[in-house]
């Protein structure tokens, strides 16, 4: 049985840029498509785990800092005997990893495996600092179905759509062998959301003039643009 600590909340950039879409301001379209489309992935992650059996603490979208770097967390998993990490991204298409670099098309992106790596250990520094030795298993998840990855090798810690059922199955194991919760796991979450950094300077929020806005009610089931 899964306990949620903290839930996954839209950042207030992605809430303002979506009302000002739907009301005619000025938005950044590929700002706004890439942290929509990113929280649709978040939530079809936490629609998986929730399925997932066994026993964890989840905290979800963490923003942390130590030795004065920030790091952001999707989803951290407490177990009985190590800590899960996972990356989530909602990438749709074909995408090739060649010699450690991300292409999409001919375009090179940044890497996700370094930046998940970057993150755990950030995060192993943070745990250490609080009297934690857990061990840290990060997974960097693709959960969008129409996405593929040429040239990947199966050694790196990626699970594609096409895995999670298995990929749950490992889970349930590694938990019904990693023994019980106790009071030490759940310290442990409430100290890092204590941490957790609530302002994001990761965030862009757009100027903007209220009389230049289009007025009236935005449909509450598209979030369209409003009707006098």
């Amino acid at each position: 049985m899964s306990f949620m600590l903290k839930e996954r909340m839209e950042s207030e950039e992605l809430m303002l840029l979506r009302l000002l879409k739907a009301r005619g301001g000025l938005v950044d379209d590929s700002r706004f498509w890439n942290l929509e489309k990113g929280y649709q992935g978040e939530e079809l992650f936490d629609k998986w785990f929730s399925g997932v059996d066994g026993e964890w603490i989840v905290v979800n979208d963490l923003l942390l800092e130590h030795g004065g770097s920030l790091f952001q967390i999707d989803s951290l998993v407490i177990g009985g005997d190590r800590v899960y990490l996972f990356e989530v991204k909602n990438f749709e298409g074909d995408f090739l990893l060649e010699k450690d670099r991300w292409y999409s098309g001919s375009k090179e992106i940044k890497d996700p495996l370094s930046q998940m790596q970057r993150c755990e250990t950030a995060l192993r520094q943070l745990l250490r600092s609080l009297g934690y030795q857990l061990p840290i298993e990060s997974t960097l998840i693709f959960i969008n179905p129409e996405f593929t990855l040429f040239n990947c090798s199966p050694k790196l810690p990626i699970i594609f759509w096409s895995q999670l059922n298995r990929f749950s199955q490992k889970l349930l194991k590694q938990s019904a062998s990693s023994g019980k919760l106790h009071a030490r796991h759940s310290r442990l979450a409430e100290k890092l959301c204590e941490l957790h950094i609530e302002k994001s300077p990761y965030e862009r929020l757009p100027e903007y003039r209220y009389e230049e806005l289009r007025k009236g009610i935005v449909c509450v089931g598209c979030g369209g643009s409003p009707s006098l």
